[in-house]
């Protein structure tokens, strides 16, 4: 990677990066798991969107952007425009670069960088209309066909600032929500990603020539009688209906995909079994972390977004207490509110978690940042309170410096590599001391034909200690208060 980084009066700053292609997906290695459990449907499906390439010579900028063109995002060859307000200059950088893989995951080209220094964006253009004229001629000169804004813009600053550059404009919200399409695959997870992609777009519907006129109206009417004359609908405000109306379904059919998951959460809870959620930045390593733990061999890529469906799987402790792992969609700086919104029903593997394994990438090159975006999506969904164990992940291809540093930050901490399986087993150990649910330590002498008792306290409690006497077995456990309710008529035994 080559980069120019230059400053002019401190007031606009300008990156120009030559972004190498990394091969999403090509490696499996990179993603934390060997060939064994390689997801080879999505390597495909990456392969073809990688396909996909703009014929040199033929020009691609528009002159009016329709709205069928509006709706449909096809990004191909793309400018980043960003506009740093706070913080360092390698904080706006990094942030660029983070949309840069964004937009590379979304199966385009990144051909140049522009990082606009102001003190809040502007409310016209985002980056105010002489800059706006200046990324005019870089998108000439580059031959681009997009422009991606790094930050959620107004629908005025869309329309204004497409009409200056002629070609099609996107903000950050929009390119997450066509990731997320790209890589939704269950009926919940598409329906999860229509309601998204229609909240966002409902706002932002525009109307051209004969989508302003009315439907009926006045003597048009014509034969359909008292009530039907009027002003009548335009085009435009059918199209609002039709979206709230497509809304509110997806919004019931959601409601009633979710009653599975939470007949079975409600089953786990039940019997007492303790659930711990993998939550985390996206391509942190979390679906690896998941096969190492479970061998649930899911699908791992090099790529963002890559977990868009929850993944729950059974493990157990070295002491032998059952405990279910949810792996979760990853979360990402500044992630869209209707996202949130619309995965509601998913997050609640996280909401309705005793424990969170908070997983970081500890090569990533700003790994706190990381974690401060992924506990504002916490506290978003209520999940806040919820006691977790942050894991810092690659650690095999993580800095000795940066991993020192994210310890000192977070006490409450265990190092591992999921490529490598480093570490694993004191994370395991972790896991035990931190779940839920075992209030009561006891000493108990079970006679033999009480077996199921037995089998209870292995399953749902944490064996500390047992033996086999002439009388029973002797067992030295931490369960949880129903189960020792249960047990407090065998401790006189023990005791005796």
């Amino acid at each position: 990677m080559t980069r120019t980084f230059s400053e002019d009066e401190g007031r606009e700053t300008r990156v120009t990066d030559t972004f190498e292609d990394p091969s999403f997906g090509s490696d499996a290695d990179d993603a934390g798991f060997g060939p064994d459990i390689e997801g080879a449907d999505g390597e495909l499906e990456l392969e073809e969107r990688r396909a996909l390439r703009r014929v040199a010579g033929l020009s691609t900028e528009l002159t009016d952007v329709t709205e069928v063109e509006y709706r449909s995002l096809r990004l191909e060859r793309v400018v980043l425009v960003g506009v740093w307000t706070e913080g360092t200059a390698q904080m706006a950088e990094n942030s660029l670069r983070e949309l840069a893989l964004l937009a590379e995951t979304a199966g385009s080209e990144v051909l140049e960088a522009l990082i606009q220094r102001r003190v809040r964006p502007d409310p016209a253009t985002y980056i105010g209309s002489g800059k706006a004229d200046e990324l005019r001629d870089v998108v000439i000169s580059t031959g681009a066909d997009t422009v991606i804004c790094d930050g959620e813009l107004a629908p005025s600053q869309l329309r204004h600032l497409e009409e200056t550059v002629k070609v099609k404009v996107i903000d950050r919200t929009a390119l997450i929500l066509d990731i997320f399409a790209q890589h939704a695959k269950s009926r919940e997870g598409k329906a999860q990603v229509e309601l998204a992609q229609l909240d966002y777009l409902l706002p932002r519907l525009r109307g051209w020539g004969g989508n302003l006129s009315r439907q009926v109206g006045g003597r048009a009417a014509g034969g359909v009688g008292i009530g039907g004359r009027g002003p009548g609908e335009t085009k435009i405000e059918l199209d609002r209906r039709r979206i709230r109306t497509r809304m509110a379904k997806l919004r019931r059919q959601i409601a009633g995909m979710s009653k599975a998951r939470d007949t079975k959460r409600g089953e786990r809870r039940r019997h007492q079994v303790p659930a711990v959620a993998i939550a985390g930045y996206t391509n942190a390593g979390k679906s690896s972390l998941l096969n190492r733990l479970t061998g649930a061999g899911v699908l791992v890529e090099n790529a963002l977004f890559a977990t868009l469906d929850p993944t729950v799987r059974r493990a157990e402790t070295p002491g032998g207490r059952a405990y279910t792992l949810a792996d979760t969609v990853g979360f990402v700086r500044h992630l869209p509110h209707q996202l949130v919104e619309a995965f509601r029903s998913t997050l609640e593997e996280v909401t309705d978690a005793g424990l969170i394994l908070h997983v970081v990438d500890g090569s990533d090159a700003d790994p706190e940042s990381q974690i401060d975006a992924v506990r504002e999506v916490l506290r978003e969904i209520g999940a806040d309170g919820i006691p977790e164990i942050i894991v810092i992940n690659k650690a095999d291809a993580a800095d000795d410096l940066t991993i020192a540093r994210l310890r000192r930050r977070e006490p409450h901490n265990v190092v591992v590599s999921a490529r490598t399986g480093a570490g694993l087993q004191r994370l395991r150990e972790a896991i035990e001391a931190d779940l839920p649910g075992l209030e009561r330590e006891l000493h108990v002498l079970l006679p033999y034909e009480r077996g199921d008792l037995v089998a209870q306290i292995h399953e749902r409690g944490e064996v500390l200690k047992q033996e086999h006497v002439a009388e029973g077995t002797v067992l030295h456990a931490r369960v949880s208060a129903d189960l020792a309710a249960d047990l407090e008529r065998y401790e006189d035994l023990a005791v005796s």
